[in-house]
């Protein structure tokens, strides 16, 4: 009886692993991209960012933009993101594989984002009338979410975790004539962490209640490249045009997968811990990003901007082993795909507005709208970090001292979402991703509100 019960959890912790980790979107910035990085541009809502160099920050804006610059430029200051997602416990429902066992216990998960901080510094360099030289530390994409104990969705969703961090070495030309042209490397470093609690209901039965639940954690990182190219052009002395795009690239995480509190066969009762060498390949998109710059006088600027993203490269997210035959964790959950959680993202657009009033010489005011669509498909939306469309409304202000070069930005934004998330999270399998692979399903409607505030130092040599 307690062999075969034994194998019955295996089955179950087999069946639980197909939908262990999911990669969610940001609910900052179109997919998991981050707006904030640079308290200048973040003061108009990165309007105009593509043509509008005010400072060292145009080495990831617009590379061209260093033409602009003269002499060396600094800037370097950090934004501080803090995002509010809870499900509302009266919208929750939750069946397991077996849907005559309950969740116990079940709870909303609590706010599953805590406050982050994200630095940059930028640096530019004249090198002769013609050539200009640059370098810039940012954090490109990023997000975290950590549930509560007893979460009523812990089968699909614990903790999600992805940090970046990029170098980018740039490079601009100038005709002389108003036009600009200029390129940049990305060089991405990038680590995540994906959990959630396996689930032994299919073939524990209520029996599954009284059991220690398996919990599933990946943890691994990478390092890749993107390319950016981008082109400035004076159209006169009042305005002025720009156009950057970004090449798109495929991560591949490597780590370790982990099941701890795996049933022994031999030994009914007592557990063990489950390792296997993974990788997850995850997806960037290309971007292109089209900035117009307007001065009406010496006091008042006008900025707008579009970007479009083409998130639909991002499809699924797969964990898969990297043995060439099957290993611990592979045994019992599948080889080589590990894992699969179907994604099936849209390209999406966003739009941006905003004005400088010049007040004065040392003092500017700034305020900023954009319009930003989530890529995240609503026919799989998961608990990760629920996306919805999103307002961003921001405020900021510039001092500036003309003598010694000195610049000091300060911004402030908050994000207003298009309604509540809806999340429809099911299990599916790579052979099958469009049809869920068990009767297990978390249901929520999430509310959702996020503030963000940022501050920059530049200086011109």
């Amino acid at each position: 009886m307690h062999t075969r019960r034994s194998s019955l959890l295996a089955r179950a912790v087999r069946l639980a692993s197909l939908a262990a980790f999911a990669l969610p979107a940001s609910v900052s910035a179109g997919g998991f991209s981050l707006n904030e990085q640079s308290a200048s541009a973040m003061g108009v809502a990165n309007a105009g960012s593509a043509a509008n160099p005010e400072n060292a920050s145009t080495v990831l804006f617009n590379p061209a933009g260093m033409s602009q610059l003269s002499g060396t430029n600094i800037s370097f200051g950090a934004a501080v993101l803090d995002i509010d997602a809870e499900a509302n416990p009266e919208s929750i429902s939750v069946t397991r594989q077996n849907p005559a066992v309950p969740v116990q216990p079940a709870t909303a998960g609590g706010d599953i984002a805590d406050p982050a901080v994200l630095p940059n510094f930028y640096l530019t360099h004249e090198v002769s009338d013609s050539v200009d030289v640059g370098f810039g530390i940012h954090a490109p994409y990023g997000l975290a979410a950590d549930y509560e104990e007893g979460f009523a969705g812990r089968f699909f969703a614990d903790k999600t975790e992805l940090t970046a961090i990029a170098f980018t070495p740039s490079i601009s030309v100038n005709n002389g004539n108003g036009l600009s042209m200029g390129a940049g490397i990305n060089l991405i470093y990038a680590e995540g962490r994906l959990s959630r609690y396996q689930d032994l209901s299919a073939v524990a039965g209520p029996a599954a209640l009284a059991l220690d639940e398996p919990y599933a954690d990946i943890e691994g990182d990478d390092i890749g490249a993107t390319f950016r190219v981008g082109f400035l052009y004076e159209l006169s002395p009042m305005t002025q045009v720009g156009l950057s795009a970004q090449t798109g690239t495929e991560l591949d995480l490597k780590g370790d997968a982990t099941i701890s509190n795996f049933p022994v066969l031999t030994s009914p009762g007592q557990t063990t811990t489950l390792t296997e060498k993974v990788r997850v390949p995850l997806a960037i998109p290309e971007s292109a990003t089209l900035g117009l710059r307007h001065r009406f006088n010496e006091e008042f600027t006008l900025l707008a901007g579009a970007t479009y993203a083409k998130w639909g490269r991002f499809e699924e997210l797969d964990i898969i082993s990297r043995r060439s035959n099957p290993g611990e964790v592979s045994s019992v959950s599948g080889y080589p795909y590990i894992s699969h959680v179907t994604e099936k993202w849209n390209n999406t657009w966003q739009f941006n507005l905003g004005g400088i009033w010049q007040a004065t010489p040392e003092w500017a005011l700034k305020a900023g709208y954009a319009w930003d669509e989530s890529p995240v498909n609503e026919q799989y939306v998961t608990a990760r970090i629920p996306s919805q469309d999103r307002h961003w409304l921001t405020l900021g202000t510039q001092w500036k001292d003309v003598r010694s070069g000195w610049t000091v930005d300060a911004a402030v934004g908050t994000l207003l979402f298009s309604g509540d998330a809806r999340v429809d999270d099911r299990e599916y399998s790579h052979d099958n991703p469009t049809q869920p692979a068990t009767p297990a399903r978390y249901q929520a409607t999430y509310d959702l509100s996020a503030w963000s505030a940022a501050l920059q130092v530049s200086k011109a040599f």
